[in-house]
């Protein structure tokens, strides 16, 4: 089968298509050896792209750990951009576990994908208590109140007033496995310059420290929205780049808007 090698904003994938055998059941084993760095191609997720009955597409995510996902903005992104060099219709529909997904292209080399509406509730996150969720009764580390979005999968943001002073390293992991988020957790940290600015770094489940991560650049705008800290249409500087993120009031439906590069192309190794 046919690989295409892309990133969104350093976010990297392998994005295999098999929708000529309908679907590709990776093994944990098997998605974590294609993700390996050092003896695999190499990446933050293994995206596989199948046939779909609702939708253009139909995408299954797998992290570099081997588990599977629901939700990942920049690989949405990646895959809508391969679907709509085929031609055709202007947008693309992209079915995936978190549900449906709408695209379109916002220039060269730019996708908008509409993230639908975030899950805000305690037990939609989940959370392992009853609680608000704009400012969580939580702390780590020193950092206090972060909120707490689902955006297809679970995100806690922590605000910071230098993000380039916070030991992610250590604070990441912990919080990630933290009974209190019984699915485990992405962990962002936002450093909020402006109302129309965040610099955001994400410590991702399964995956570690990445140089993008589009659901979570996604959450950081929502929640720092709810904490009265931004506007709702926010720039987003990440590692790897920066991203758009709109979370609309009329609709309440997140879109985020960013670039995608096509690395390289190949066929998958039998073995």
């Amino acid at each position: 089968m046919r690989y295409f090698k892309m990133n969104g904003c350093g976010n990297d994938f392998v994005i295999i298509d098999a929708r000529s055998r309908g679907s590709l059941p990776l093994s944990q084993i098997q998605a974590r050896a294609i993700a390996d760095r050092k003896t695999g191609l190499g990446c933050d997720q293994v995206i596989a792209v199948e046939r779909s009955i609702r939708g253009d597409a139909y995408m299954r995510i797998w992290n570099a750990d081997g588990g599977e996902v629901e939700a990942c903005g920049n690989a949405t992104r990646c895959v809508a951009w391969l679907l709509l060099e085929e031609g055709g219709a202007a947008t693309r529909r992209i079915e995936t576990p978190a549900g449906m997904l709408y695209a379109e292209r916002a220039g060269e080399g730019l996708i908008t994908v509409d993230m639908g509406s975030p899950l805000l509730r305690w037990e939609e996150i989940p959370i392992a208590r009853a609680m608000n969720t704009d400012r969580l009764d939580y702390a780590a580390r020193g950092l206090e109140a972060p909120g707490a979005v689902n955006m297809g999968n679970p995100h806690v943001v922590f605000f910071v007033d230098d993000v380039s002073a916070v030991a992610i390293d250590t604070i990441g992991p912990a919080v990630e496995r933290d009974p209190f988020f019984p699915q485990g957790v992405n962990v962002g940290f936002a450093e909020v310059r402006s109302p129309e600015q965040i610099r955001l770094r994400v410590w991702e489940r399964g995956v570690g420290l990445t140089k993008a991560c589009g659901t979570g650049a996604c959450a950081a705008v929502v929640a720092a929205h709810r904490q009265g800290r931004t506007g709702r249409k926010v720039e987003v500087i990440v590692d790897g780049g920066s991203l758009e993120i709109e979370w609309r009031a009329g609709d309440d439906r997140v879109l985020m808007t960013g670039p995608i590069e096509l690395e390289s192309t190949g066929e998958l190794p039998a073995a």
